[in-house]
């Protein structure tokens, strides 16, 4: 296989892991090099609020695609794939081995695969529906998007305004298939490249005392002053749907927590619908040795 993808929920030790694999994947001669599929790790000042790899991390394995788009920018998994597929052909070109790792689904799916994925709206079109959902509400403009498609307003919660947004975008510009942008392509099995995706699980209490423990250290370490710092400096729509943005601006940690860890179980859900993914229980073990099962299965192949 080419490519490594590592995917998992929030705070079970992605990145711990990739760095582990790293060492190991060194030790047989290799180059080893990580590439992030995450939407939230893309922005320039919430590295802390996004759980981004550390300066010390990063010395240990580098990273491509993290802290580039600046905070007041809005992106997109149609701008991400271009670059993750770029990154991904670059590494492969030098000899090295490419690390996706991700929290994000779509766009861990967008890294790997060719998905028919819209350009981003114009400024315009976007300011006419987020006006529109201002004044009309969230529910009024789920209910639109009902009519219009309602395979896609089924997979949107009424109150998810991003998500709205996003599908109204894409019905006013003609492209936005009835069972959901890229529905159709988005569990295929066939990859760009070569790759052997891992899914990483483990016990559901564990995984919530440490999404927990991981958000009290992320606001021991500054993630309030983060926030600050962004919401003063006009950060866009969608960088303020990293998690917990919203809950620590109202001073409130219990809600990040409980929005973390509902989080989670989306991405456990996503994670069981990813063809050809083998799942790797990392309960109770070290990142050294959940890396040496990936590297014994990279080696029988």
């Amino acid at each position: 296989m080419d490519v490594v993808a590592i995917f998992g929920p929030t705070g079970i030790g992605k990145t711990g892991v990739a760095s582990a694999l790293a060492d190991l994947l060194r030790t047989r001669g290799e180059d080893p090099v990580a590439i992030s599929a995450d939407a939230l790790q893309v922005y320039r000042g919430l590295e802390t609020l996004t759980g981004a790899a550390t300066e010390e991390e990063r010395a240990r394995l580098a990273h491509r695609l993290l802290g580039f788009v600046p905070i007041d920018q809005t992106f997109s998994v149609g701008a991400f794939a271009p670059m993750a597929h770029a990154e991904i052909d670059s590494a492969l070109s030098e000899g090295r081995r490419p690390i996706v790792v991700g929290g994000t689904g779509l766009y861990l799916r967008a890294a790997l695969t060719d998905l028919d994925l819209a350009l981003p709206p114009t400024p315009e079109l976007r300011e006419r529906i987020e006006a529109e959902l201002d004044r009309r509400g969230a529910a009024a403009m789920h209910a639109e998007l009902r009519e219009r498609a309602p395979g896609a307003a089924a997979t949107i919660a009424p109150t998810d305004r991003s998500r709205i947004v996003r599908a109204l975008e894409l019905a006013e510009l003609g492209e936005l298939q009835d069972a959901g942008p890229a529905e159709s392509q988005l569990w295929t099995s066939e990859m760009r490249r070569p790759t052997a995706l891992f899914g990483l699980v483990m016990g559901r209490r564990e995984l919530y005392r440490r999404i927990d423990e991981r958000v009290d250290r992320m606001v021991a370490a500054g993630a309030l002053d983060e926030v600050l710092r962004a919401d003063a400096a006009g950060a866009s729509r969608t960088a303020r749907a990293a998690l917990g943005f919203g809950e620590l601006l109202r001073g409130d940690t219990e809600a990040m927590k409980r929005r973390t860890r509902n989080y989670a179980k989306r991405q456990l859900t996503w994670m069981r619908k990813l063809a050809g993914v083998r799942i790797v229980d990392v309960t109770d073990r070290g990142a050294a040795d959940v890396a040496g099962e990936i590297v014994g299965t990279l080696a029988a192949e």
